[in-house]
């Protein structure tokens, strides 16, 4: 694709890009802090010559004031839109992200034979949908359910890390190691509030019963093994973890093992 052309009155080359800043930001940062992109759509709208920065080309690696006007083509924008996010029902026995121990990713289950025929979407599958498709967060592999798997950088950033506030509901079977006894009223409200994992105090969290042996988790945070560890520290063994629900968008009726597109009316 041709890069945009620079101004008339701008010399051409590597003098046409803005100005560096030793102490401003880079502008791949600039861009992905302000929700324009990920940090890897950045540097090939960089790249590609999509991205002026107060009117100039930018370059990869260049640094910029935070108060910096940064203008996109919208080629980057089309380019974006075109990216699919997966919905996939997540078996036991695959890992979220990059295989280990033996065990394979769940993006292998991403596959045309697998597809649910439930998908409502209207996206004709691609070979090239599977190319940078990642996980946008994790879901261990004695766990089932919802996994997020997307192209698309703006779903990932929304998704996963520490700033995230998009809610993730589980569904829990549990059990006292040895006995059936009731959880104590005291040790529920402990789950909802006040356990600390890591030495970090936990969010807030809703946490009910769904039914005599399956409580329902409410989270606005994802740490490693989170509930698994937060049933621990109240002495119940998890004998069955399912998420059914990021933000919005439920897990519904999709079946074990398959996928379908996230819709165009879909949002976390």
């Amino acid at each position: 694709m041709r890069p945009l052309a620079p101004p008339a009155s701008a010399p051409r080359g590597p003098a046409a890009a803005a100005t560096p800043h030793a102490d401003g930001l880079r502008v791949a940062k600039l861009m992905t802090d302000r929700g324009l992109a990920s940090r890897r759509e950045a540097d090939e709208w960089i790249e590609a010559g999509w991205v002026r920065v107060n009117g100039r080309l930018a370059v990869l690696g260049q640094r910029a004031h935070t108060d910096a006007v940064i203008e996109i083509d919208p080629r980057a924008s089309a380019e974006q839109a075109r990216r699919v996010t997966v919905l996939l029902n997540k078996p036991v026995g695959y890992v979220s992200g990059q295989a280990e121990d033996g065990y394979e990713p769940a993006v292998v289950l991403v596959t045309r034979a697998n597809r649910w025929e439930g998908d409502s979407s209207g996206i004709e599958f691609q070979g090239g949908h599977l190319r940078h498709l990642a996980p946008a967060g994790r879901l261990d592999i004695d766990s089932t359910g919802l996994l997020v798997l997307t192209q698309d950088g703006r779903i990932a950033k929304r998704l996963i890390g520490d700033e995230t506030r998009v809610e993730k509901e589980y569904l829990v079977r549990v059990a006292y190691p040895g006995g059936t006894a009731a959880l104590p009223e005291s040790a529920l409200q402990r789950l909802r509030h006040g356990l600390v994992l890591d030495d970090l105090q936990l969010r807030p969290a809703r946490v009910s019963w769904q039914n005599e042996d399956q409580l329902r988790f409410v989270l606005r945070e994802g740490r490693k093994r989170q509930i698994r560890r937060m049933c621990e520290l109240v002495g119940l063994q998890v004998l069955g973890l399912k998420r059914v629900r990021i933000g919005s968008v439920a897990l519904g009726a999709l079946p074990p093992g398959q996928w379908r597109y996230l819709r165009d009316d879909e949002r976390f």
